[in-house]
């Protein structure tokens, strides 16, 4: 018997018919730009999976099942957008210093290659059943959900988000804690704009809105300069002798990461103490 679908689903929907695209896309060659649009359209589908579960717990189609034949795909795809934001780091730094860095760029050659191979593999080695099997699964879950029961259940999840920033992040803020925090923000964010996609009203005004994006985007340089520090410091232990200008780039990151925490930690409570109040 036909059924009504939820807007919620034209929604997923259409993100699922742009991700399988870029899937079919990468099947042929692992480009970054490819991959990193993947796996942008991935985190909705993951988060669409996780308000379906939030509806209805008890179904076994929810959640996790949901979205599991992707976990894999995604955190290769994530490997491949860092790696992007560590080449990144090399370029700038090669521009602003005048100095070449060849050594370093091999060896994120190599790396690159290495997560390329994975992410290929994955992509070549997937059935496309699990695309069609994850489509009719999402259909069947959102089937004859009403339009309160989405409302509420964004809401709860992005209630959710906030308790565990307030519960996890303590002063100072390690490593984890900013990516966490990170990671927080773009759900909540995409949850946000989910609600104004279907019609309702967003949780928060404007100028709350306006600074959880705000936070997020002051997040990147964070997390751009942690990546490189983490890479650099894995490329320098393998040396038996560093040059100076080695010694100098992972100083100033170092540096640089300390400066950024600093400042990240005190928009972050400050965030905090105006949305928990």
């Amino acid at each position: 018997m036909p059924f009504k679908t939820s807007p919620v689903f034209h929604i997923f929907d259409q993100q699922h018919q742009e991700a399988k695209l870029l899937f079919l896309a990468l099947g042929k060659q692992v480009k970054s730009k490819k991959a990193i649009e993947l796996q942008l359209k991935l985190e909705f589908l993951e988060l669409f999976a996780d308000l379906m579960e939030k509806i209805d717990f008890e179904s076994q189609n929810q959640g996790n099942d949901l979205f599991s034949p992707f976990k894999s795909l995604k955190k290769a795809l994530r490997k491949t957008h860092h790696l992007k934001l560590v080449e990144g780091n090399l370029k700038s730094r090669e521009e602003d210093s005048g100095l070449l860095y060849d050594s370093y760029r091999a060896y994120l050659l190599v790396q690159k290659r290495k997560i390329q191979k994975e992410a290929f593999e994955l992509a070549v080695g997937s059935s496309l059943k699990i695309w069609d099997d994850f489509r009719e699964k999402a259909l069947l879950a959102s089937r004859g959900i009403k339009p309160l029961t989405i409302n509420t259940a964004i809401n709860q999840l992005v209630q959710e988000e906030l308790e565990s920033i307030h519960k996890e992040l303590k002063s100072p803020i390690h490593s984890q804690g900013f990516r966490d925090l990170f990671e927080s923000l773009r759900k909540i964010i995409m949850l946000e704009n989910l609600l104004i996609q279907l019609g309702f009203n967003p949780i928060f005004v404007n100028s709350i809105h306006d600074e959880i994006a705000q936070l997020k985007e002051n997040l990147k340089p964070w997390y751009s300069n942690h990546l490189a520090f983490q890479t650099l410091s894995g490329f320098l232990a393998e040396k038996t002798s560093i040059s100076k200008k080695y010694m100098e780039w992972i100083k100033e990151l170092k540096e640089e990461k300390k400066s950024l925490s600093s400042e990240i930690e005190k928009q972050a409570f400050s965030f905090l103490n105006k949305i928990l109040v």
